[in-house]
């Protein structure tokens, strides 16, 4: 044996951290060496591959180990070779030997991941499909500094954590192993020994693919051959303004818009020819998943990402939701998903306490543990964590052609003592609430994001008065292209589950939020959480009989899809769902066959959608105070508002008209800011969305009689619990 006692009992012990020291083919004076580690082995031989003259070398055991090694002085130099391995069982492989391989990973690449700025650290880390010297195989390579030793353990190694001991890569943290023959299918994980001899078995943070849950071994996959067909799209979403454009979004959750039987839900497939049809047919310009990546708690609708860089398994490969994505932008729809980087789940196989030590979180809970939800937060300050996010939100972006990323519980993100009592914070080097580290990651991510690729958006749920979210990093904001209003949604939701009686004493509830509209670029959104946890669905909210309760919430849309901001809605909501939404049924689409108002208010939110498409006047003005007047709130004891939307050159523009009690207003006079013929170009009340059928006759005619600041004037029939539109004919 040429090893020291010490080399030896490191590697039969697997307490070296850098096995391919030893391992493998080495020069040895005017000679070579060959070791190898495989247990179950009862001979090893090491074979030239390709180079003639090279000898055979017979390894022979150490001791009463599995570690076997051959010296020769017939080869002046290190050559390729198989090991050609009997068993003890009689069985016999042949294979490259994973420890004959330079790493995979360069200085560069680990240096820029150690800098938090390795943005393709994708291609990089986790299980990547390689052909390395002639030799296909996968490359396998984990971030876990504080670990004593790193072995891939997986389904063509009989999860032996002995046969694929990685290397230590420098002072990078980073762990490595090129496979021979491994290919896509293999499932996998890492096995890890803290500095505490604790071992461990963690799922891959970079893993593409994963087995259906409660099942967690990662999958080699490749996410880079899928044949896209959306150039057209792709063009278009690069060229377009997303802030002077119209914008209505469909949320969904995959699992429970439609099932094909009580426990099973539709494809990733099987959704690209309904949802897109339905989507289509209902006129919405994008939709809206919750979280599509990978989770092992399905009640967390997506929220507790157990893999980041992987499609749910749920519903398909990674290709099937790359085929559904292609659809629907075939389709010309856009796709948003929500993004979660704001904390991960406690499950010991993940991310949490990585390497033994709080690696991706905070070792401190006052600033690493969520109170409200169990889980931990990301330690923004930490190079490869930040990292880790921005290149998770590329990949998304680039694998996936994803248009836009909501960005969940960003407030959470700000705010160090969101939701802590006095002594549960740490404040900043300040002083202060702010968590700076958030702060500059969310800042460069936007930047990131907005620069490698020009028409993605990126939105945030962010629920406090945090000034400047939709701006600029160089102007002191932080860098969103909108913001969730949701100071609209509540005061919204307020005012219209009061009975129509009481409302005169709360006009300002509808009022409050144009104050500081032009302050953000904002979305309205009625999301799931609006209908979930006791609150009641939508319909369930509205006040009165099913007459009353519908005509409200055709009211209550045709509101939302008039004021300045992009739109998103729930699912369920556009056809008066009546339960509570549950992530574990359908959707309730037989009460489409059940009466006229569920048909009704779906054909309203379709033709609203499609008048709001055409018309520029209701979405170009949406990002500045140009695109919004008020004609008249003042009308408590009516319950009545008149506003107008305008296209910012003034062109084209739009009359909006709420009665939102359950009373008739003939002959109501409002003002109106120019002459000529008011075309009525959609009435909340008209029967075929089951309503009464009161309207205008098509239209009004303005008299020159000025009223609410307006030089011209009509009358007009206001429908009770209605909205009505008008658009000036030119």
């Amino acid at each position: 044996m040429i090893l020291n006692r010490a080399e030896y009992d490191s590697l039969v012990q697997l307490k070296h951290a850098t096995p391919h020291s030893l391992l493998g083919m080495h020069p040895l004076g005017e000679g070579v060496v060959v070791r190898a580690l495989i247990p179950g082995a009862r001979t090893v031989e090491a074979v030239p591959t390709h180079e003639k003259g090279m000898p055979t070398i017979s390894l022979a055991r150490l001791g009463d180990s599995d570690l076997f090694e051959g010296v020769t002085k017939k080869a002046s130099r290190v050559f390729a070779y198989d090991l050609v391995v009997t068993g003890k069982d009689g069985s016999s492989w042949q294979t490259r030997d994973p420890y004959s391989f330079l790493p995979t990973l360069g200085e560069e690449d680990l240096y820029l991941f150690g800098q938090g700025d390795e943005r393709r650290i994708f291609d990089k880390l986790g299980a990547q499909l390689r052909v390395v010297d002639g030799v296909a195989g996968t490359s396998f390579a984990v971030w876990a500094p504080n670990a004593k030793r790193v072995s891939v353990v997986a389904d063509f190694n009989q999860w032996d954590g002995r046969r694929h001991s990685m290397r230590r890569l420098g002072a990078s943290g980073v762990w490595e192993i090129f496979v021979p023959s491994v290919g896509v299918g293999a499932h996998y994980k890492f096995e890890l020994v803290t500095a505490e001899d604790r071992m461990m078995l963690k799922t891959d943070p970079f893993g593409f693919f994963f087995e259906k849950p409660p099942k967690n071994a990662a999958i080699v996959w490749d996410t880079r051959t899928f044949v896209w067909s959306d150039e057209a799209w792709m063009k278009r979403r690069r060229e377009a303004d997303a802030f002077h454009s119209p914008m209505s979004i469909y949320e969904v959750h995959l699992g429970s818009w439609r099932k094909k039987s009580v426990a099973e839900s539709l494809s990733y497939r099987e959704l690209s020819g309904v949802l897109v049809d339905y989507v289509r047919k209902m006129n919405f310009t994008h939709v809206e998943f919750l979280p599509a990546a990978e989770h092992a708690y399905y009640p967390s609708w997506g929220y507790q990402v157990t893999g980041f860089y992987a499609p749910t398994s749920r519903y398909g490969t990674p290709e099937d939701f790359q085929f559904l994505v292609n659809a629907l932008h075939e389709a010309g729809i856009g796709v948003l998903v929500d993004w979660v980087p704001a904390h991960f789940p406690r499950d010991d196989w993940a991310l949490a306490k990585f390497d033994g030590t709080a690696l991706y979180e905070h070792e401190d809970p006052r600033k690493g543990a969520h109170q409200d939800w169990g889980t931990l937060i990301f330690n923004y300050g930490r190079h490869e964590v930040k990292n880790f996010l921005t290149a998770n939100a590329l990949f998304w972006c680039e694998r996936f052609h994803i248009d836009g990323l909501r960005v969940d519980a960003v407030a959470s993100m700000l705010y160090l003592d969101y939701s802590r009592k006095a002594g549960e914070w740490l404040p900043n080097k300040h002083g202060g609430r702010e968590n700076l580290e958030a702060i500059d990651f969310l800042r460069h991510f936007n930047h990131v994001i907005h620069t490698a690729h020009p028409g993605v958006v990126t939105i945030a749920e962010e629920s406090t008065a945090w000034p400047q979210v939709t701006r600029p990093p160089e102007s002191g904001g932080l860098g969103f292209s909108f913001k969730w209003d949701m100071g609209w949604m509540h005061d919204t939701l307020s005012y219209f589950k009061r009975e129509p009686v009481h409302r005169q004493h709360h006009q300002n509830d509808l009022t409050f939020a144009m104050l500081y509209n032009a302050h953000e670029n904002y979305v309205q959104p009625l999301s799931h959480d609006e209908v979930v946890h006791g609150k009641l669905s939508l319909l369930g909210r509205m006040p009165g009989d099913d007459w009353q309760a519908f005509a409200n919430l055709r009211a209550l849309f045709g509101y939302q899809w008039t004021i300045p901001g992009k739109k998103l809605v729930f699912m369920g909501d556009e056809f008066g769902q009546r339960a509570e939404w549950n992530e574990n049924t359908e959707l309730s689409w037989r009460l489409l066959g059940e009466g006229r108002f569920h048909c009704g208010l779906q054909r309203f939110v379709e033709d609203l959608n499609k008048l709001y498409r055409a018309e520029p006047a209701l979405w170009d003005g949406d990002c500045g105070a140009e695109g919004f007047r008020w004609i008249d709130s003042a009308d408590h004891a009516n319950s009545i508002f008149s506003y107008a939307r305008s296209t910012r050159d003034g062109s084209s523009q739009i009359l909006v008209l709420l009665n939102l009690t359950p009373v008739l207003r003939a002959n109501y006079r409002v003002g109106l800011p120019r002459a000529g013929h008011w075309d009525e170009v959609l009435n909340s009340d008209a029967e075929i969305y089951g309503g009464g059928n009161k309207g205008n006759r098509g239209g009004v005619h303005a008299s020159g009689i000025p009223m609410h600041n307006q030089p011209q004037s009509a009358e007009f029939n206001l429908p009770p619990l209605s909205v009505s539109l008008f658009k000036h004919r030119s």
